[in-house]
């Protein structure tokens, strides 16, 4: 019995869940429901990817209601990858956050915080899961508005106004959203996605489709943080506390790269023409300018969480010239990064949580000396590093080399050098933290300094070893994103 309602169970646990951690008001009593909670969602995720490689997608009608009438969840190999990548990094975050939470929101503010870190986590599940396009809309604005909540909490006042940022951008990309999903529906009359896709052929074309096509492209573009409608995303992770930073960093542009995935390829399929035309025209240019001028912006950043963030937006474009290329091979590179960089920028983003834990800041200049302080934490920074670069023997270098042979199959030798050309801007940020950590004295006013509690240590290490780990071991998220690229190009070679 439990077994059949796993899809449903993966959104109503951590629903459920979220107004408990508000009514048991002490903090340490949400964070203990909320980790139980974030551990089952990641089990249940284990489970559906299991059960969706062994057996096939799983088609779940909520409350008997056959689709395309009633609301579906529909589990693909797609979807399947997603949900075990958010609910992963939520179970390794929440893991971490009780000390980091501790010391950079307010005690007043902890049960809230877990509520809202929940509704999130729910709301990224929910978009992942859902097979009705305005069921995805109202789990992303579930996700969307508790994180504006989550941001805010920061004790940096810069924090409520990166917030106001975030929200008045996020709303304008579920407007666009929530428009595009209205269209579809005049044109066909129906919401699931996959009857959408059965009958969106039979219409072609024609302006409400495209303009439907448009809203949807751009307002997913927004939530992603595709350059240049990425200014959102800088000050956002720069301000919020670090397991918020950590848990959006690798979860909530990965969602939304899914819901572009999922509307391109699924609804209006791999052979729709204005989809070929913004994949080769638009997307590519726009995610390989963002690789090269985002790269360059990170090395010049005095803010190491600033600099990350604008590194995440360069690796957002490594994922989008995958997805910009539309064959198998680029799309299993945009994928794979999908996955690697999830795990490799949430456990640098968990890193420098344990530093701000420590030193009380993440300015470039107070890392000075650092590694012999914090020799275990550094450590880990240099590894992720690694992977962030694209060295050998790393996640993130598995996914580029991929990508490279994407570029290559399709002739296109300019974006090829420009992939090259971004891990080598990457080394350079990354070695400037480097540089500071390990070769410069620490100055004698600089507070005494030891690692981080092991709380916060092991859930850190468990993604920076996995970003290791996943370099040499490449069957769970090279093969799942080869069979996923496969699934959405119609079992196209």
């Amino acid at each position: 019995m439990i077994a059949a309602n796993l899809p449903a169970l993966q959104i109503v646990l951590p629903l459920i869940a979220a107004p408990l951690c508000l009514l048991l008001r002490r903090g340490n009593l949400a964070w203990a429901l909320a980790l139980f909670v974030s551990l089952a969602a990641f089990a249940i995720a284990v489970a559906l990817l299991t059960q969706v490689l062994d057996s096939g997608a799983i088609s779940y009608e909520l409350g008997g209601w056959a689709p395309p009438w009633g609301i579906e969840y529909r589990v693909d190999v797609l979807n399947a990858f997603v949900l075990l990548i958010v609910a992963a990094i939520g179970a390794v975050v929440l893991a971490y956050a009780r000390r980091s939470v501790a010391q950079e929101v307010p005690t007043s503010q902890h049960s809230g915080f877990y509520t809202a870190f929940l509704l999130c986590l729910t709301g990224l599940l929910g978009v992942a899961i859902t097979g009705d396009a305005f069921n995805l809309f109202v789990f992303l604005e579930i996700s969307s508005l508790s994180s504006y909540v989550l941001i805010s909490m920061g004790r940096d006042r810069r924090a409520l106004t990166a917030a106001f940022q975030y929200l008045v951008m996020g709303t304008i990309g579920a407007t666009f959203i929530v428009i595009g999903i209205g269209l579809l529906y005049m044109s066909t009359g129906t919401l699931n996605m996959a009857d959408l896709g059965a009958r969106l052929p039979a219409i072609g074309a024609n302006r409400t489709v495209l303009a439907a096509f448009a809203f949807l492209t751009v307002g997913a573009t927004i939530k992603l943080a595709l350059f240049p409608l990425h200014f959102w995303l800088p000050n956002a992770y720069a301000y919020a506390p670090s397991a918020v930073t950590a848990f959006l960093a690798s979860t909530a542009t990965k969602v939304s790269i899914y819901i572009l995935l999922r509307f391109f390829f699924t609804v209006f399929g791999p052979t729709f023409e204005a989809e070929e035309i913004t994949l080769n025209n638009l997307v590519v240019p726009l995610a390989t300018i963002a690789v090269l001028v985002c790269s360059t912006v990170a090395i010049y950043q005095g803010n190491v969480k600033r600099m990350l963030a604008y590194s995440s937006i360069a690796q957002i474009g490594y994922m989008m010239i995958g997805i910009g290329f539309g064959t198998v091979t680029g799309l299993t590179a945009g994928i794979a990064h999908l996955f690697n960089h999830a795990v490799t920028k949430g456990g640098l983003f968990l890193v420098l949580g344990c530093i701000v834990w420590r030193i009380g800041s993440c300015r470039l200049g107070d890392l000075a000396g650092l590694g012999r302080r914090m020799p275990l934490t550094m450590f880990a920074f240099v590894l992720g590093g690694l992977s962030l670069i694209g060295v050998p023997l790393t996640a993130g270098f598995v996914s580029k080399w991929v990508l490279v042979q994407a570029a290559i199959e399709q002739g296109n030798w300019l974006v090829a050098v420009a992939i090259l050309a971004g891990s080598l801007l990457a080394l350079i940020y990354v070695w400037r933290v480097v540089e500071v950590a390990y070769l410069r004295p620490a100055p004698d006013s600089a507070p005494e300094a030891a690692e981080a509690p092991w709380s916060m240590l092991i859930p850190a290490w468990i993604l920076i070893g996995a970003s290791i780990y996943f370099g040499v071991e490449t069957s769970l998220s090279l093969g799942v994103a080869e069979a996923a690229a496969r699934f959405l190009l119609g079992g196209a070679g």
